[in-house]
């Protein structure tokens, strides 16, 4: 079974960075697409950034291509998300999504598993 736990969020200054992580604790995801989505207020999820179940295929949103670096480590069954040069439009819930079926695409139908978000907050 999926279960998906994000860490990593928090307050950081317009500039800065964080790194995000996204554990299984059902040890399963190494099979599995992975995707990182956000959520602002009064916004629709988005895209962010995906990677293949091997890890070495990658595929980002334009607004954050060059700043953030999505990465999977299937010995420890998580994936990171690296995020520099932030900006205040990056305030959002970030939740990470699993996809059991190798789409790697950049819809949110397309995952069946999620977490359950963690809190980006950037001050300018």
């Amino acid at each position: 079974q999926v279960q998906l736990v994000e860490s990593g969020g928090g307050l950081a200054q317009a500039g800065g960075t964080l790194r995000l992580s996204c554990a299984d604790s059902g040890r399963t995801i190494q099979y599995y697409d992975m995707g990182w989505f956000r959520q602002a207020p009064g916004k629709e999820r988005e895209f962010v950034a995906g990677v293949t179940w091997t890890g070495t295929s990658t595929h980002y949103a334009d607004s954050v291509r060059g700043r953030f670096t999505i990465s999977k480590d299937n010995a420890k069954n998580t994936v990171y998300l690296q995020m520099n040069s932030l900006k205040p439009e990056d305030t959002a819930i970030y939740y990470c999504a699993a996809d059991p079926g190798h789409r790697a695409g950049a819809r949110s139908s397309e995952y069946d598993y999620w977490g359950q978000g963690t809190q980006v907050t950037v001050s300018s």
